[in-house]
């Protein structure tokens, strides 16, 4: 790929960003998938980030797998795996502007709910006695799946889900990490069929991969200092940034 020194030093630069939201703040990536679709084309640059991310998925589970909660996966997976057939198809048929602004608009409406929802002062906790339901945990496992196929941005989704369930930080994450890592590693095949991912792409992965390792030490080293209140809004708003980078591009 022709890529300048000043590319390159973006990539790396969001790579970065991929290991510290990955250990502490989930969602952050966002802004990673937004340089990353301005140094390369928008559809090629899915393919390259995805590698990145399953890096960064597998330390934060090696950071967090004891804090996951299962039933939450469970749960979210049938309806996550025919978001990410609808999503493939949708890559299939659709521009890359169509995905950006359907998306964009998606993340911003999740916020805003989220938000709204988090006025009523619902405590959080390590393991949610309830998930929200099968209806919602459905909903958002569509919109999840669709997403993270289309453009890698199913984090601030699921961030969204996750909160509105009522997580603490440890179990966000660990559950987070989980769920990623098993849907990043489930979409190769898909993104490999549709030709997003190639020798040239795994090339400039093997680079950029030794970037996800400082920022994921950074954000384990920074989410203990972080509290619950700042730790939910730096996820939103992570989130807005991301959805509107999306729209404004």
């Amino acid at each position: 790929m022709d890529i300048s020194w000043w590319g390159f030093a973006a990539l790396a630069a969001a790579a970065t960003l991929v290991g510290f939201s990955k250990t502490a703040v989930s969602g952050a990536n966002t802004v990673s998938l937004a340089v990353f679709a301005t140094v390369l084309p928008a559809r090629e640059s899915t393919g390259v980030l995805l590698p990145i991310l399953i890096a960064g998925d597998v330390l934060a589970v090696l950071t967090y797998r004891r804090h996951a909660h299962w039933p939450t996966l469970w749960r979210l997976f049938p309806a996550v795996a025919a978001g990410v057939v609808l999503g493939t198809v949708f890559l299939l048929l659709a521009g890359n502007d169509a995905v950006r602004t359907s998306i964009g608009a998606i993340l911003l409406l999740m916020a805003g709910v989220t938000m709204w929802r988090r006025r009523g002062g619902a405590e959080a906790s390590e393991v949610p006695a309830t998930s929200g339901g099968r209806v919602k945990a459905g909903s958002y496992g569509v919109l999840g799946g669709f997403t993270t196929m289309v453009a890698n941005a199913g984090g601030p989704v699921m961030s969204m889900y996750l909160l509105s369930a009522g997580f603490r930080k440890l179990g966000f994450l660990g559950t987070s990490a989980w769920f990623f890592l098993i849907v990043n590693t489930t979409k190769v095949p898909f993104s490999v069929g549709l030709g997003l991912i190639d020798g040239r792409s795994l090339l400039l992965d093997a680079v950029l991969v030794l970037f996800v390792l400082p920022g994921a030490y950074l954000g384990k080293a920074c989410v203990n200092r972080i509290d619950q209140r700042l730790f939910e809004r730096l996820v939103i708003g992570a989130t807005v940034l991301g959805g509107l980078q999306l729209l404004l591009r």
